[in-house]
């Protein structure tokens, strides 16, 4: 397993500045990805949520105004995952990655399993 962990981020986000914090305060190396200004593609977005070991709809931010719009449509993980590409509000962050395994960092103690 690659030590390296990337934390996938939106940068305003405020579990996403804890997630910094907790990672720094705990000595840890890692790399940031603001996947608003460095998107991420649908292969990559499959391979975290494969990762994760959970259902695309897991990953959902149901409270967002965004997906109000869209309605109570039933979506396909297919389409969950193109429309969380095409409107990264969608996604649930931030997401901390090392090696073949990833977590949702919120709650931050999340990330320990990986440390």
């Amino acid at each position: 397993m690659s030590d390296q962990i990337t934390v996938y981020e939106k940068p305003t986000c405020t579990k996403c500045r804890e997630m910094d914090r907790f990672l720094r305060e705990s000595g840890v190396d890692f790399s940031k990805v603001n996947y608003y200004l460095e998107p991420l593609s649908e292969k990559k977005l499959r391979e975290l949520i494969e990762k994760m070991r959970i259902k695309p709809r897991e990953l959902l931010r149901t409270g967002e105004s965004i997906y109000r719009e869209f309605g109570k449509q039933d979506f396909s993980d297919d389409e969950i995952i193109s429309l969380m590409v095409k409107h990264p509000d969608l996604m649930q962050r931030p997401i901390v990655e090392r090696g073949d395994r990833a977590v949702l960092g919120r709650p931050t103690e999340n990330v320990k399993a990986l440390l």
